[in-house]
């Protein structure tokens, strides 16, 4: 199964965006795994199940991280990108679903 990574600073909120993007895929018919992470966690996520992620997304609030992560998800061939900040305030899953589907190539 394909995975939807989300990296955060172990928040409330994205646990919430998770939340409606998995409602969004399952009315979508999707077959994805999405959960969230801290963002600390993610080169050891990306060692333990790169093949399987198909996008790498961060919250707003790390996207100062992003130049970093890049590197490693680079090594990895996965896109990242920092979640759209409205879309994340609003908590609109499917946004943020459009947002991650679009990186995938």
């Amino acid at each position: 199964m394909k995975r939807i990574v989300l990296c955060c600073s172990a928040g409330m909120s994205t646990s919430l965006v998770v939340t409606k993007m998995r409602k969004e895929a399952g009315e979508r018919g999707m077959t994805v795994e999405i959960y969230a992470i801290a963002e600390q966690g993610l080169r050891d996520e990306l060692e333990n199940f790169g093949s399987d992620i198909q996008v790498v997304l961060l919250g707003p609030q790390v996207r100062f991280k992003l130049a970093e992560n890049k590197k490693l998800t680079d090594a990895h061939q996965i896109p990242i990108a920092v979640i759209d900040p409205v879309a994340y305030g609003t908590l609109n899953g499917a946004k943020v679903l459009d947002q991650a589907m679009s990186l995938v190539s």
